[in-house]
């Protein structure tokens, strides 16, 4: 019940810490302030990609952003609430005190500036260097923009998905092995994650997807879909999920759900 209220569609990464805690044998009761902490961070961060001087957005989950719904001051407040409310949570809910100390520092380096901040950071940078450029890139360059995408993502998204893992993990008391290998399936699963999305923003339509599409291409910001195209993109995120799948083979049946996660991520439409 637990799991369908945290439906991955919109919550995705509060299930991760939850389903962490499944893979390594810990219980939800243990793990749930991570799940809280974690989930605050994300919407703190959404609240504020969307604003103007970010990513311009006027529409998320098919409603409209803070800053349309309200002003900019407030979309900027309750980002700034969220961000500390995620660590008050973990150092008021966590009872052990060393487990505690631990999802404070992997959330703290995961929503800091060498990751969820940086990345976006790079990201702002990157459409304004890409968009200048009038001609179609070589291969070389073309492979150099992929990285510097890669990089960009597994700043952004890929952090608070290890993160999520993470915390689970860490709340139900996993070895560094188990850590190890679940931190691997966050880089492979958070990048696969971020390909897939620029895919639908490149070929689904706002209602569908509950968000302005066709907005990224059309800032020349950087995308998969306009540097491998279609097709191409989509073969990077099968192989980035069968790397995420072996990843989690030795939890055995205990990772169903990270499996089936695994699968959704590649098939979602929205």
């Amino acid at each position: 019940m637990r799991y369908a209220l945290l439906a991955p569609g919109k919550r995705l990464r509060p299930a991760l810490v939850l389903m962490a805690s499944e893979a390594t044998g810990g219980s939800m009761e243990a793990v749930m302030p991570g799940a809280v902490a974690v989930e605050m961070i994300h919407a703190y961060s959404l609240i504020h990609d969307d604003l103007p001087a970010m990513d311009d957005d006027d529409l998320r989950r098919g409603r409209p952003t803070v800053h349309i719904q309200f002003d900019e001051a407030i979309a900027i407040l309750a980002g700034d609430a969220l961000l500390t409310q995620a660590f008050t949570h973990l150092a008021q809910t966590v009872t052990d005190p060393k487990k505690a100390a631990e999802a404070v520092r992997i959330l703290a380096i995961a929503a800091g500036p060498c990751h969820l901040v940086g990345g976006q950071a790079d990201d702002l940078a990157a459409e304004s260097e890409f968009a200048t450029l009038d001609q179609p890139p070589e291969a070389a360059e073309i492979s150099r923009r992929l990285d510097h995408l890669e990089t960009i993502h597994r700043r952004k998204t890929g952090a608070l998905f290890s993160a999520s893992l993470q915390l689970g993990a860490i709340l139900s008391g996993a070895d560094e092995e188990q850590r190890g290998l679940l931190r691997n399936y966050a880089g492979d699963i958070g990048l696969a994650f971020q390909v897939v999305d620029d895919l639908l923003d490149a070929t689904a339509d706002s209602q569908t997807l509950g968000k302005r599409t066709g907005k990224d291409s059309g800032r020349g910001k950087l995308t998969y879909p306009g540097l491998l195209g279609n097709e191409g993109t989509r073969e990077k995120a099968v192989q980035l999920i069968e790397s995420a799948k072996q990843q989690i083979g030795i939890f055995g049946s205990a990772a169903w759900r990270l499996n089936w996660l695994a699968d959704y991520v590649l098939e979602r439409t929205h």
